[in-house]
């Protein structure tokens, strides 16, 4: 009997979302070359009957939800909880991903359906949502903490607060990944009137935890005779964008939004630099993607970054610290080249899909086997 697993909890496959719908999907794909039944849940607009369909080998269950924002991410969550439940086999997993909906996991917990968690990055944590919101976040987080069979942390960091309150028991740190890249067309750059090499790039939300207006303004302190490209959507209409784009020399650059992911590839592989300013959560999938592509990497000084990135990287603290690490590092390409091979070295060890989609699948197992199920060579069970 081949073993089913089932991946809930984010928009789905293909990614064209998130880190999230990017993790569900490489490790979907590892999974089935594996030889197991591969169930992902996806989350469609508008209003219609619930339908299944293949996808590179890989089942979908395509799931309508009218609703937008975090009433219908809630809603579909509950839907999809209750389909899963509904065709359960013994011998089947679930893998959820993410925390916001977890009092919806007590649902499997009662039927004793093995249920793997990825617990996000302290999600509660960030002050963008406001107290009600964090209070919310809060309460799903123990939830799903309570119930899960195994919790996936993705940093080291997130692991320790999770055996804090949870046990070392269930808690496993597996990280996001990427794919390396060793090579990129220079159409993209040169579009945009960049000079492959001579560039230094941003990708990230534009909300203050990124650090967004403590890197513009350290890159426009002084003439830094190459251009910084900030990636995202950037408009007056919102105080925090407009104080970025109010700070930026005439060095700076706003394309805005880009969703395709091979020019954005290009863009971060002919990169001289990648400046990261997470100052929260975990591993973050873009800073793994610049590894990924031997960027080098001037990040926020903080556990999370210092971990991903390694000890051969470049970290600020503010905008007067990272304005001093760009007046020599921009100057100094021998440094940079060795900045970027420690990047790509470092992704090789820890981060690479193969290393990722195995940990996942003993994850998987670890949680069968929580409730008397051992999966055997070609999907059986004992």
């Amino acid at each position: 009997m081949v073993s089913t697993v089932r991946i809930l909890g984010t928009h789905g496959v293909p990614a064209n979302y998130g880190g999230f719908e990017t993790a569900a999907e490489n490790i979907a794909l590892h999974l089935r070359d594996q030889g197991w039944a591969v169930d992902v849940y996806c989350q469609l607009p508008g209003v219609a009957r619930t339908k299944t369909d293949e996808w590179n080998g890989v089942k979908r269950t395509l799931i309508h939800e009218p609703k937008e924002g975090w009433r219908g991410t809630a809603a579909f969550d509950l839907t999809s909880i209750r389909h899963a439940m509904a065709v359960h086999s013994p011998g089947d997993v679930w893998l959820t991903f993410g925390y916001n909906t977890g009092v919806y996991d007590v649902l499997p917990r009662l039927r004793g359906i093995p249920n793997v968690i990825n617990m996000d990055g302290m999600e509660w944590t960030r002050k963008r949502w406001g107290p009600l919101k964090q209070g919310i976040l809060l309460g799903n987080e123990r939830c799903a903490g309570w119930v899960g069979d195994v919790l996936i942390a993705d940093h080291p960091v997130i692991a320790d607060y999770l055996r804090r309150h949870f046990g070392r028991r269930r808690v496993q740190m597996i990280t996001y990944g990427a794919h390396e890249v060793i090579g990129a067309s220079t159409a993209p750059p040169r579009e945009l009137g960049l000079t492959p090499g001579r560039y230094g790039i941003v990708v990230c939300r534009p909300i203050p935890e990124n650090s967004v207006l403590e890197i513009v303004r350290a890159w426009s302190a002084e003439e830094r005779g190459m251009p910084l490209v900030v990636v995202g959507p950037y408009g007056a209409d919102d105080r925090y964008q407009a104080e970025v784009m109010r700070a930026a020399s005439r060095e700076v650059l706003f394309p805005g939004a880009i969703f395709d992911a091979e020019r954005l590839q290009s863009l971060r592989f002919h990169a001289a630099v990648y400046l990261h300013g997470h100052t929260v959560g975990g591993t973050n999938p873009s800073l793994v993607e610049a590894m990924a592509a031997g960027n080098a990497i001037v990040a926020h000084d903080n556990p999370y970054n210092t971990w991903v990135a390694g000890p051969d990287n470049a970290y600020f603290s503010d905008s007067e610290s990272l304005a001093r690490i760009l007046r020599v590092l921009l100057g100094d390409d021998g440094r940079r080249r060795r900045m970027g091979a420690s990047s790509r070295r470092r992704f090789l060890d820890e981060f690479t899909w193969a290393r990722i989609g195995a940990q996942y699948e003993q994850a998987l197992l670890d949680g069968l086997a929580r409730h008397g199920h051992v999966r055997q060579r070609m999907g059986a069970f004992a």
